[in-house]
């Protein structure tokens, strides 16, 4: 107990000294939590995406499908089988569909797309298509309006000269990319958002029509009320050919898919394909997406459906994307580590720095007759203490940046932004809550803590006094 009164009160003996140690700490902590928490959310962000916009977390198919895409490897809907997956604890909803691929035409224009059947109603338990619809549209006629408004600053007008033909399906991402503030945005947003305005219509069961990526749109040249043909091989291998109405036009998170996305109501893409009430897949919404809880489901519903059927989880569907992803954690893991190399070496430094500062201190303490042993015994507990203090207050910085950002992400715009997109990636970056990372980068700084303590130790045991009381 007399060691550690000692070893603080030294602590305060020489406050720059404890702040600037502490500081090395904090810092190391800040950065680690931050950038780990900045890493695991932009993964979690891409995979829902992904599962949420395509494939679910759960999908009953034919067992051959995932294998052999073709509409031959199909199942007929059992609305019986359905009641009895409902009745599973974590199951929400059933969302049936109908998927396969075709080429979209439209005049000299071609291009390969995914045809995906769905019932408009059920898909709001799963992909909430309809919240994806794009609702302004930065035309050449919408920025002649713009720019012919005097209310309006050049510098939105410039802005939005260089986002000409982009989509967006909320006014607070036309807001952004407008570079208009909160402030600024009920003087400006009402005279933007009506000449934006872009009226989408809606599909549905039993009506011949379709909704189409934005992406898709530009590539074929394709607007409201204009007609795509889509030619296929259908059912038992008979031809499946159709001209549609565009209906709608929606702007996906994932830019590969808003690129070849089709969607047609779920009866007319059967009778597309010749295949009665068949379904390429039944995809499952649920309560809990937890991956435990997930495997849990998997082994009860795969009990349930008949043995030419198959349950797959997300990651079975996501293969390429999980290794893609993996193989990026491990090398964001060697970019944290080389960030670890350069903290441990900031806090030798200081380390070093103390130690070299008080030589002749402990010097003086061995003279008068302190042991050795309890001498290096209170400058742990020194040390011990700066990394605690340092440990607790960069975790408290990083917790606040880190709630803030949960509920703020970076949403990049701008030229950052059409970077982003020529990548694939949605322009946006999300921070992950508060969880065992956290304890995890906090244990590693303190192991820098405690190794880089090995080095005033021996220099304590090592020590000549006289040299010392020299120094």
């Amino acid at each position: 107990m007399n060691n550690f009164i000692l070893a603080w009160r030294n602590l305060w003996r020489n406050r720059r000294r404890t702040m600037i140690t502490s500081a090395s700490v904090l810092f190391a902590v800040f950065f680690a939590l931050l950038f780990r928490s900045l890493q695991l959310g932009s993964y979690d962000h891409m995979f829902r995406n992904a599962i949420e916009t395509y494939t679910g977390y759960i999908q009953i198919q034919h067992r051959d499908f995932w294998d052999e895409k073709t509409v031959d490897n199909t199942f007929p809907y059992d609305s019986q089988k359905e009641q009895q997956l409902l009745s599973d604890e974590n199951v929400v909803a059933a969302i049936p569909r109908f998927e396969s691929f075709a080429l979209a035409s439209n005049g000299p224009q071609t291009k390969g797309v995914l045809v995906m059947g769905v019932d408009p109603e059920k898909e709001v338990h799963l992909s909430k298509v309809t919240d994806k619809m794009v609702k302004y549209r930065l035309t050449a006629e919408s920025i002649e309006k713009i720019s012919q408004d005097s209310n309006i600053p050049e510098k939105v007008k410039e802005l939005a000269l260089l986002f000409e033909n982009a989509a967006y399906t909320t006014a607070s991402r036309l807001q952004l990319d407008l570079g208009i503030n909160d402030k600024d945005a009920s003087q400006y947003m009402p005279s933007i958002e009506r000449y934006a305005e872009f009226e989408n219509g809606t599909i549905r069961m039993g009506e011949p029509g379709v909704w189409v990526g934005d992406k898709l749109s530009q590539y074929l040249q394709l607007g409201l009320g204009d007609t795509i043909v889509l030619i296929s091989q259908g059912y038992h291998a008979t031809t499946a050919a159709g001209k549609y109405e565009i209906k709608g036009i929606v702007k996906l998170p994932l830019p590969d898919l808003d690129n070849k996305i089709v969607y047609l109501p779920l009866d007319i893409c059967q009778e597309l394909y010749n295949a009665g009430g068949n379904l390429t897949s039944l995809a499952l919404a649920v309560k809990d997406n937890n991956d435990k809880v997930i495997a849990e489901t998997v082994a009860r519903l795969s009990a349930v459906v008949t043995e030419d059927q198959k349950v797959m989880e997300w990651r079975e569907m996501n293969e390429v994307m999980v290794s893609q992803m993996d193989a990026d954690n491990k090398s964001g893991m060697i970019m944290i580590g080389i960030l670890y190399l350069v903290i441990a070496f900031g806090v030798f430094g200081t380390v070093l720095m103390l130690t070299a500062e008080r030589k002749r201190e402990f010097g003086v303490l061995v003279a008068i007759g302190m042991q050795k042993k309890k001498l290096a015994s209170i400058m742990t507990l020194e040390m011990l203490l700066i990394g605690m203090l340092g440990i607790l207050a960069g975790a408290a910085v990083a917790t606040l940046l880190i709630l803030y950002g949960v509920e703020h992400p970076l949403i990049f715009k701008g030229e950052m932004a059409k970077m982003f997109e020529e990548y694939g990636m949605e322009p946006k970056m999300v921070f992950w809550s508060i969880d065992t990372y956290y304890i995890w980068q906090m244990v590693i700084v303190a192991l820098m803590v405690f190794l880089a303590l090995g080095y005033p130790i021996r220099k304590i045991f090592g020590m000549k006094v006289v040299n010392a009381l020299r120094a």
